[in-house]
């Protein structure tokens, strides 16, 4: 049952979109250069804007754009997670290309570099970690044969191998392979994994199914870390191969291996006749189109041109839900979505802080303002229809680590902030560039959030920019502030030290405070759930007095699919599951 994929409509429809867009996004550019040079933020945009990759529609939208809100429902919608469209009792058609419509560009196929959500889709079909989390939320083993042992007080973790896996070049893994991508992970100067393996002392083979990680002091996350890109495991073939170009034909361990990619299109996987479950792998191949409109998404995967579609808008999955030939997924997400606040990041991610001198930057009274002039309940109602979940801090309530100062948020005062900006001196309405992801959802937040800072004494501008670019953005520095978030980590540590500690591989901000440094690392330290709690809890406190990072809400992951297939799913670390994905006959 082969299933190339096939041309549509909505999608030509949208190339001539994405070329109109552009071409009106190059003359707002040229409108908009002599006010971007006027801050020291746009100063440093401009002085690298030959380093830059070109901003995809970059246009500053007026404080009089108008975005529709989401319609308001005579009832709140219901928020019953639905995480797996199981197989069951259906007949399985084996074979055939499975079509998945990607909402952005993955960055490069690297788990150690790697800091986009999407990329996650594509390295789950063909680069396995050493643990996984299932539908719960529970850390279960998978390149691993078992947990962790911990000895020595916790400073020596041992991690078993299995050993009937091979890479897809045909290498074995072993605990040597894993050593290497390990120590890859913890010594690459652009990695942004070592600040998630902890204090590592020293990485070893025991023997060929046995890793040894020794340990400062302990670390309780590891396992959680290994559940994600840090325990992704890279053929040392490839990699001694390919260097630093790994990314470009990812070799691991998987169900489908690496076939092509062409850049903002698509990308293509095929079966491994090498994997070690081989014969409960029922697709011949899975192609990743990139659509990043979600109106069009939602088009082709209603005309069975995709037969999966990730990231629903919240104005579409009433709709969705309501079609006889289609399922859509729904779950709550360990991560957040917010403003971060360029406080330090001059110089690029990694670096140390060098502080910015705007009043944004420099003085904590304008950001608590901003803050304080955010409305999350009202966002999360009017742009979301009540779909998504106010968010205070990146420890959701679900968490066993959730605590009432976690869960608290900064109060909504627009009053009050008037009164911080007049503390602090600056002339209101005080200017804010805002750059975001060039999506709809997006830009309807970010207009939303437009309106609302006014009545708090900001004037908001805002820069849409194609996803992956505002990657590099945020890497680089280039911003005031910008918008976007973390898909979640099942474990606190996942969604804080890397963003909050001092020189964090995604501390985009530059933000450093050495008591939240000292209160993660005793957190990280402690196997006890209370105390961690606890800790996370002060930590929150004082970010929140710091505001680097203003969290705003938590995405439900939306992912609709034809009832032609089934097998896939969506867990709570927002990453959409085929692997286990077959074409079955009808119900």
């Amino acid at each position: 049952m082969a299933r190339p994929p096939r041309p549509t409509r909505a999608a030509s429809a949208g190339a001539t979109r994405a070329a109109s867009t552009a071409r009106a996004a190059s003359t707002a550019r040229a409108a908009s250069t002599a006010r971007a040079a006027s801050s020291p933020a746009g100063r440093r945009r401009l002085r690298r804007a030959l380093a830059l990759p070109a901003l995809a529609a970059a246009a500053t939208l007026a404080l009089t754009a108008c975005v529709p809100q989401q319609p308001a429902g005579t009832n709140p919608p219901d928020k019953t997670d639905v995480t797996t469209a199981p197989i069951g009792d259906r007949t399985i058609v084996e074979g055939g290309d499975l079509v998945m419509a990607l909402s952005a560009e993955p960055d490069a196929l690297d788990p150690t570099t790697s800091s986009s959500l999407y990329t996650r889709y594509v390295m789950e079909t063909v680069c396995q970690k050493l643990y996984d989390i299932d539908a719960e939320g529970d850390l279960v083993p998978l390149l691993a044969t078992e947990l962790p042992t911990l000895s020595d007080g916790g400073l020596t973790v041992d991690i078993p191998v299995r050993t009937d896996a091979v890479f897809a070049d045909g290498t074995p893994l072993d605990a040597q392979a894993v050593v290497t991508t390990l120590r890859r992970h913890l010594d690459k100067p652009d990695s942004s994994r070592a600040s998630e393996l902890g204090p590592v002392t020293g990485v070893e083979a025991l023997d060929d199914d046995t890793v040894r990680l020794t340990y400062e002091r302990p670390f309780a996350p590891l396992t959680a870390a290994l559940a994600d890109r840090a325990g992704m495991i890279m053929s040392p073939t490839a990699l001694e191969a390919e260097g630093d170009d790994f990314g470009d034909a990812p070799v691991c361990v998987g169900p489908f291996k690496f076939v092509d990619r062409v850049p903002q299109t698509s990308i293509s996987v095929e079966r491994d006749p090498l994997y070690y479950d081989a014969e409960d792998v029922h697709l011949d191949s899975i192609t990743y189109r990139i659509i990043t409109d979600a109106s069009i998404r939602a088009a082709n995967v209603r005309a069975g041109d995709v037969q999966v579609a990730d990231s629903m808008s919240t104005m579409d999955v009433d709709s969705l839900m309501a079609d006889d030939g289609l399922t859509v997924l729904q779950v709550g997400s360990f991560g957040y979505q917010g403003i971060t606040v360029n406080i330090g990041n001059q110089d690029g991610v990694g670096t140390d802080p060098v502080q910015i001198d705007t009043p944004l930057a420099s003085d904590v009274r304008v950001r608590q303002a901003l803050a304080m002039s955010i409305d999350r309940d009202a966002l999360v109602q009017s742009v979301f229809g009540g779909w998504n979940d106010t968010a205070c801090s990146p420890i959701p309530p679900t968490s066993p680590f959730a605590t009432d100062a976690s869960d608290a948020c900064p109060g909504y005062d627009p009053e009050g902030a008037k009164r911080l900006l007049a503390e602090a001196g600056v002339t209101t309405p005080y200017e804010i560039e805002i750059q975001a992801s060039n999506n709809a959802d997006t830009l309807r937040l970010a207009q939303a959030l437009q309106a609302q800072v006014a009545d708090g004494g900001f004037r908001l501008s805002i820069t849409p920019v194609e996803y992956s670019t505002l990657l590099d953005v945020q890497s680089r520095g280039d911003f005031d502030a910008l918008q976007l978030g973390w898909s979640g980590r099942v474990d606190p540590n996942g969604n804080m030290v890397n963003f909050l500690r001092t020189g964090g591989g995604n501390n985009y901000s530059g933000y450093s405070n050495p008591r939240v440094d000292e209160l993660l690392a005793d957190a990280a330290a402690s196997i006890d759930v209370d105390e961690r709690a606890a800790l996370y809890g002060e930590a929150v406190t004082q970010v929140q007095e710091d505001e680097p990072l203003i969290y705003l809400y938590r995405t439900r992951s939306l992912t609709a699919l034809t009832n032609e297939v089934a097998g896939v799913s969506t867990y709570a670390d927002g990453v959409v599951r085929l692997s286990n994905a077959a074409f079955v006959e009808g119900e």
